[in-house]
């Protein structure tokens, strides 16, 4: 194994502590006074505008974007900690979430000045939300299929296609679009694909509807039909679509939220066994198994925070948090499931068998979202030299 290309694992230094007990007295504070439950999968199911700009308020949001534009100029580790706490407590962040993780960093990377001055101001401020328009119908997770088409045209372009799973799309003010803009090349896949900053009340889009078992509404089918797109609304270099896209993708796959997303039903569940009159020597047993992987993935993702925040690459590191977070948030659910005899409802006003019922109804998209498991140990086995 070639662990070299595994970044280090690093301790978080003591001023951590101090940011972390602040957050989680914001959060206590906040849920008594507007009363918000915690959810399971709180960054896709919990959308709450006002939330956002009561943690912009405190300067939580745009935490790594410059001052010059406005945001506060902080370490990508702030914000892991930050991020932590806010899943941790199942915050309704969901509004937020996709601008603040993926787009600022995007933006600082590739977008133009006028382009950041245009938004991220606002992400910072908790004003502006994001999609991203990644997937497609019967493309999976190869991006190098996508089929939405962008036509240069007088003064842009002009883009055709679909894209589908776009969380939040009825909600946001904007996503970023990949399409080919230039003719497939069987032998160059990955070339000719490019980047697009579109509004989402642009003439020619429709917005479908993808309704979750329980008749919630997250996700998305979003249908471009000739949508114009002005050149200042192209995302970094034409024809370099599938770096950017590559580069975004250590963000999206290897933040907390890849192992936090149950974290309120596994605290519930140790509630719970606490709680019972007769000690559980098999759920101890199991909840000490549980954060045991916690532990070490929290670690791994923290490491890639810090390998991200220092400019290096971490698409390795990240489809492995990917990986192993979505199974492990898959175990949390089974083993509550299997320890507690009780019915899983997400309507219930019990705390754990709600938690439990979310849970069980978001386990299928764990594996899904962010790549499936098949192409993210595909990334694996190429990156360690095995494929």
């Amino acid at each position: 194994m070639n662990t070299s290309l595994i970044p280090p694992l690093r301790a978080f230094p003591p001023e951590a502590d101090a940011l972390r007990a602040e957050v989680r007295a914001f959060l206590i504070q906040d849920r008594a006074t507007h009363g918000w439950q915690p959810h399971v999968d709180s960054w896709i199911s919990s959308w709450d505008p006002g939330f956002s700009e009561r943690l912009a308020g405190r300067g939580w949001l745009g935490m790594t974007v410059p001052t010059e534009y406005g945001g506060h100029g902080r370490s990508h580790l702030d914000r892991f900690v930050v991020t932590e706490e806010l899943l941790a407590a199942g915050a309704p962040v969901a509004a937020h979430w996709v601008a603040d993780r993926q787009v600022v960093p995007a933006l600082l990377s590739y977008g133009t000045d006028r382009q950041r001055r245009e938004y991220l101001p606002a992400i910072a401020a908790g004003q502006c939300f994001f999609a991203i328009g990644m997937s497609e119908p019967e493309s999976g997770s190869d991006l190098a299929s996508v089929r939405t088409k962008a036509t240069r045209v007088d003064g842009g372009w002009e883009l055709t296609g679909t894209k589908v799973w776009t969380s939040g799309a009825h909600h946001a003010h904007a996503f970023f679009v990949l399409a080919r803009s230039a003719p497939l090349d069987t032998a160059r896949r990955h070339d000719g694909l490019s980047q697009f900053i579109v509004t989402l009340d642009s003439p020619g889009i429709e917005i479908r509807p993808i309704r979750l078992l329980t008749g919630q509404h997250h996700f998305n089918e979003v249908v471009l039909d000739h949508v114009f797109v002005p050149d200042h609304m192209v995302l970094g270099t034409p024809g370099e679509g599938w770096r950017q896209v590559t580069s975004e993708l250590g963000f999206e796959r290897s933040g907390p939220e890849r192992i936090l997303s149950t974290q309120p039903l596994l605290e519930a569940f140790l509630t719970r066994v606490a709680d019972s009159d007769e000690l559980d020597t098999a759920s101890v047993t199991s909840l000490g198994a549980l954060v045991a992987r916690l532990t070490t993935l929290r670690q791994l993702s923290s490491a890639v925070a810090n390998a991200l925040s220092e400019g290096k690459s971490a698409d390795l590191s990240a489809a492995l948090v990917k990986d192993l977070g979505t199974r492990y948030e898959g175990d949390v659910v089974e083993v509550a499931a299997t320890a507690v005899a009780t019915d899983a409802d997400p309507g219930s006003a019990d705390e754990f068998t709600r938690l439990l019922g979310e849970g069980l109804l978001h386990t299928p998209g764990f594996t899904l979202r962010g790549g499936t498991s098949e192409i993210l140990r595909g990334v694996v086995a190429r990156g360690l030299g095995l494929r």
